[in-house]
């Protein structure tokens, strides 16, 4: 059991030191201990324990800091003041490049810059530092591929440049050119240490569009005019003549593409002492410096009833026209015109004039069929065309022209006229007009008859037209075409001649 005193003071017998306990006593105390009096307490004697953060100052003192070593990142909290960094050298600061693009005819240069000159309108003399250190670096840089045409000029205001002096001509002529410029000192003064070329790497991406080239349809004669060419590519459909779907075209941005529509083939004249043969339908093309012609041929012209042999046959051409007869001994049937591959099929053939029925001429054909032959004393009807989607809707385009029928047997009739605007044949009167801007054949006047005057019927023009995604149309285009969109794509119409720019 441990003794107890009980005191209300202990002071020193002697002195001013008080003792407690001998060396190596360990002294508890159990109450609260105030150290508000100590002084001169050693730190190397505090060896465990916390001291409470209310026992330090608001404000510590400063502390150099010299001696803390392995200091952990970890221990530090809070940010960090802001380091002055005047006293920093041999720091490199690389070029300092100019967002202001030279476009005029001088400039004083700054060394330790960088500049983008352009000289699409005119030369550029530069002007660089009268005094310069060993080190000083100006870069320069053909900003739009422009040198070649207007060159730049650089006055090395007084110092030498590649060991010249200032009085002769410093001159940089090279489209796509790049320079960095080092001043090396009084002797050789400034010295190019990179001077490259660059090559012009960036290609524009392709246009893609999709056509649809209907060439100009044929007049009727006596047989039916044929339709024009017809040549597709969008969206796997066919092209003429049982043709496949054709390629999509790569446009080139900024290139020009002219567009040519096929004038349809004019009307004729029959009476009862002439026969006259149709007039073939015009080419329409779509054509630029960088692609393959997309070139449709215009109908085969519908045939006469005639005399003369060579007459009697359909005409060639994109679609051919319906055939004739001889109409003397020994009174021959003619046959249909061919039609070109992958444009359109051929024209129907004509009856024979001889013997009891005086038969009748054959129809003209069209982009998706051939024409039918006469049916004894009616015309042959035109061959059927070829339905497209490419404007959004399907339409159906480049029927042929129906045959004439032979008046002379109780004025039985012509031809019917191909679906896609094909005209009528006529047996009396006058053969039907061909629906313009559909490359559709014109209907065939009557074989025969004794006191009459008929018109064969027209062709109808050719039209071009063009699909491409909405974002990469151009707008630029000549001729007037329609312009329309579907979906995310625009559709150009033309139904006259004009151009698109990509």
């Amino acid at each position: 059991m441990a003794s107890e005193i009980n005191v209300d003071k202990i002071t020193p017998q002697t002195g001013t030191t008080l003792e407690l306990g001998d060396s190596g006593d360990t002294i508890t105390v159990t109450g609260t201990l105030d150290g508000s009096g100590l002084t001169g307490l050693n730190a190397t004697n505090l060896t465990s324990g916390t001291v409470p953060d209310a026992r330090f100052p608001a404000t510590l003192p400063a502390a150099s800091g010299a001696n803390l070593t392995s200091l952990t990142s970890g221990n530090l909290t809070g940010a960090l003041p802001a380091i002055d960094g005047s006293a920093l050298t041999g720091i490199e600061t690389g070029t300092d490049w100019q967002s202001t693009i030279v476009t005029g005819a001088t400039l004083t240069a700054v060394a330790g810059r960088g500049y983008w000159i352009d000289t699409t309108s005119n030369q550029c003399t530069i002007t660089f530092p009268s005094s310069a250190s060993v080190g000083d670096t100006i870069e320069l840089v053909d900003y739009a591929r422009n040198w070649g045409t207007n060159k730049i000029i650089i006055d090395s205001n007084g110092l030498n440049y590649q060991g010249s002096p200032d009085t002769d001509t410093v001159e940089y002529d090279t489209s796509g050119q790049a320079l960095r410029v080092v001043y090396s000192g009084a002797t050789k003064g400034w010295i190019p240490t990179s001077d490259e070329v660059s090559e012009d790497n960036p290609v524009t991406p392709p246009v893609t569009a999709d056509f649809l080239v209907i060439a100009g349809g044929a007049s009727g004669g006596n047989g039916g005019g044929g339709a024009g060419g017809y040549r597709n590519s969008y969206n796997s459909e066919t092209s003429g003549g049982g043709g496949s779907s054709e390629s999509s075209l790569s446009l080139i941005q900024g290139t020009q593409y002219t567009i040519t529509v096929g004038a349809g083939g004019s009307a004729g004249t029959i009476n009862s002492s002439t026969s006259q043969g149709g007039s073939a339908g015009s080419n329409s093309s779509l054509s630029g410096s960088d692609i393959t012609d997309i070139t449709s041929t215009g109908g085969g012209r519908g045939a006469t009833s005639s005399t003369i042999t060579s007459d009697i046959n359909g005409g060639a051409g994109g679609s051919g026209g319906g055939a004739g007869q001889q109409r003397n001994s020994p009174y021959a049937e003619g046959s249909g015109g061919s039609g070109t591959s992958n444009q359109g099929f051929n024209g129907g053939n004509a009856g024979n004039w001889g013997g009891a029925n005086f038969e009748a001429c054959g129809g003209g054909g069209g982009a998706g069929a051939v024409g039918a032959n006469e049916s004894t004393v009616v015309g042959g009807a035109g061959g059927n065309g070829l339905a497209s989607s490419i404007t959004g809707s399907s339409v159906t385009r480049a029927g042929g022209g129906g045959g004439g029928g032979f008046a002379g047997q109780g004025g039985a009739g012509g031809g019917a006229g191909g679906s896609g605007g094909g005209g009528a044949g006529t047996a009396t009167s006058n053969g039907g007009n061909a629906t313009v801007n559909t490359g559709s054949g014109g209907g065939g006047g009557s074989s025969a008859g004794s006191s009459y005057t008929v018109t064969t019927g027209a062709g109808g023009s050719g039209i071009v037209i063009l699909r491409l995604a909405t974002a990469s149309y151009s707008g630029t285009t000549t001729g007037s075409p329609t312009v329309t969109t579907s979906g995310s794509d625009t559709i150009l119409t033309y139904t006259g001649s004009g151009s698109y720019t990509a």
